[in-house]
């Protein structure tokens, strides 16, 4: 089964080429190409949803061609187009819905609508080291940060979640506090390895709080009154401390959270997908603390961690292993900005 994913839910346009084979665990990335609307999105601090939705218009075809020709297949040869249908913005989901059920109805190929952190949450099985079923997944991507229990494909129970801000959404508007540029969180974590994450006291928000819910707003507040404090002469080292003091603030509350996940569900294996799963002290502390436990930690790799269209063919790929009806050749499509992820 060849699979052709398109992702188009906010900033980035992605698509991917798998092929799901007999006998394989995980079906196998063939091509992927991704155009990141950063650069244009940097004049004006974030996402513009009306740009995003043009520029993803422009992107997706020159990108289906692309990894078509990567792939070394025709557009004849694919069994399924997948697009991601939710949560994201309306405008830019339709984009990639409308392209996906135009190429269905043309190639008379069943479509299927894939919810975007399913991808995510799946997209650890595309890496050198895939987890196995059972697993607690940490998914830490835009606005969302949860952790969830995983016992197969569609087999999702919600532990915890953020109850306001999300990690991504701590990490870039405490970026923009301190005046970095756009993507903030990214910027935020490269200023970090310049400062001393001790010389600034800030909250852990319901780092003890017996639940696996998470809050970042507070954390928000606390940079904000320190910047004030500081004033407009804020020194280098000054705004590099603050940085290290933020990030170790959010790694700190998410690491707390996912052992506890672990130990209450009595499983040894976490799964780390979003963008913010691409943060490098994350990575070590998680792993530190996993392999004191004689636990695991599976992520995806790199360059797969931010939105792209290789989780979304995955994710429709081991769907549709599991079930071959939710493919169907029913071109009227909807979009869902906002989708909860359990009844996916």
């Amino acid at each position: 089964m060849l699979v052709l994913g398109i992702e188009s839910s906010c900033d980035e346009t992605g698509v991917a080429l798998v092929r799901a084979e007999a006998g394989r665990v995980a079906p196998r990335l063939l091509a992927h190409a991704l155009h990141s609307q950063i650069d244009m999105h940097q004049a004006y601090g974030g996402v513009v949803p009306e740009l995003a939705s043009r520029d993803h218009i422009r992107r997706v075809l020159p990108l289906t061609r692309q990894v078509l020709a990567e792939a070394g297949c025709r557009l004849d040869d694919i069994d399924t187009i997948a697009y991601t249908r939710g949560p994201g913005l309306a405008g830019a989901l339709l984009v990639g819905a409308g392209l996906a059920c135009a190429l269905g109805m043309a190639l008379d190929r069943p479509v299927v609508g894939v919810h975007h952190l399913e991808g995510h949450l799946l997209s650890p099985f595309l890496s050198a080291d895939p987890p196995e079923f059972p697993f607690v997944a940490l998914l830490v991507s835009g606005g969302h940060t949860q952790l969830m229990r995983v016992d197969d494909v569609g087999c999702y129970a919600l532990l915890g979640e953020t109850i306001d801000d999300a990690a991504g959404e701590a990490f870039d508007k405490s970026a923009k506090l301190l005046g970095l540029g756009y993507p903030g969180g990214p910027a935020l974590a490269r200023l970090a390895e310049f400062g001393d994450p001790d010389v600034f006291e800030l909250p852990r928000p319901l780092l003890h709080s017996g639940n696996l819910d998470f809050s970042f707003a507070g954390l928000k507040t606390a940079v904000w009154t320190q910047v004030r404090k500081l004033g407009p002469s804020m020194s280098d080292p000054d705004r590099a401390n603050l940085a290290a003091s933020t990030q170790a603030a959010i790694v700190d509350v998410l690491v707390h959270k996912s052992l506890a996940a672990l130990r209450q569900t009595g499983l040894r294996r976490l799964v780390v997908a979003g963008g913010v799963g691409a943060n490098r002290r994350l990575r070590e502390r998680l792993n530190a603390q996993a392999q004191r436990r004689g636990w695991r930690v599976h992520y995806p790799e790199l360059h797969l961690c931010t939105d792209n269209g290789a989780m979304i063919a995955l994710a429709a790929a081991m769907r549709l292993q599991r079930e071959p009806e939710r493919a169907r050749r029913d071109y009227a499509f909807d979009v869902a900005p906002r989708w909860d992820l359990a009844s996916a």
